[in-house]
């Protein structure tokens, strides 16, 4: 699609597009929100350079993509509690959300349509994040196993059993993160494995290593060839992208159609990004 308002170049050709030609510290107009919106619809995460936002900015393009919630394991900023500082300082070794490919908080029974993720400092490298195209993902498996996972719902939970203990992992963080409600991480929630997207129609692969632990009605060493094969099957090169970060990079990807992998590759250096995650407006 061409845009008249905008500039949309894609960085990839599964997913992801660098946006030029807006100031989002200032509001848009209805028309640039609807091409952002069909920009964001075609290539499923929109990267927007050398953006000048303070919180209250911040929040409102986020909201452009869906309604701003609170995070439930780590506390938001004092002013402003639905945005997440995510922090690794020279003295961390893990990073927050790290291990594998994942959607956001899947053990929610609503997940997150969206996220928006703001750098407000970087390493001088590293640190970059990788986006995978779970359409791409799910058009591509065989006919034999759509057969299979079309009808079936995984269990995904906040423990997190694949990446060891979540509590453990989680405190490794925890002079850089404030984190809170750790007595609820026992919390479930059931998901489609295969998600048809409310916006697009279209279907969607829907389990990640990081959250779904079985499929319901099924034991874990049963679902687990299964999810084994689908965690590395969604991965694949082809359906991915990679951004690198920059002061001011904001990031908006769909959460129910994609999925990332933050790397953590900078130890010795301090990264301070803000997080918005979004439920359907």
């Amino acid at each position: 699609m061409s845009f008249d308002l905008i500039q949309v170049k894609p960085v990839a050709g599964a997913l992801g597009a660098e946006v030029f030609g807006v100031d989002l510290s200032q509001p848009v107009s209805d028309a640039v929100e609807a091409e952002i919106q069909q920009a964001f619809a075609d290539h499923l995460v929109l990267f927007f350079r050398d953006q000048k936002l303070d919180e209250d900015n911040l929040l409102r393009v986020a909201g452009l993509f869906g309604t701003p919630n609170v995070y439930p394991f780590a506390k938001g900023l004092e002013s402003h509690p639905k945005i997440t500082p995510l922090i690794k300082n020279p003295e961390d070794r893990a990073n927050f959300g790290g291990g594998a490919f994942h959607a956001d908080t899947t053990y929610l029974e609503t997940p997150p349509t969206a996220t928006a993720l703001y750098a407000v400092e970087v390493p001088p490298a590293g640190g970059d994040t990788l986006f995978a195209n779970m359409y791409m993902a799910y058009e591509t498996l065989s006919e034999g196993m759509k057969r299979l996972i079309d009808p079936l719902t995984g269990i995904s939970s906040a423990a997190a059993g694949r990446v060891g203990d979540r509590k453990k992992l989680m405190n490794a963080n925890s002079k850089s993160i404030q984190l809170q409600n750790l007595d609820k991480l026992a919390m479930e929630a059931e998901q489609p494995a295969v998600r048809v997207h409310e916006r697009t129609g279209k279907k969607a692969l829907f389990v990640n290593y990081i959250h779904t632990l079985k499929f319901k009605g099924w034991t874990e060493a049963e679902s687990e060839p299964v999810l084994q094969y689908l965690f590395k099957h969604l991965c694949r090169p082809e359906f991915t992208c990679r951004l690198r970060w920059q002061p001011g990079t904001l990031a908006v990807w769909d959460n129910l159609a994609s999925q990332h992998y933050p790397i953590n590759d900078y130890h010795g250096y301090r990264r301070v990004m803000w997080r918005v995650t979004l439920e359907a407006a």
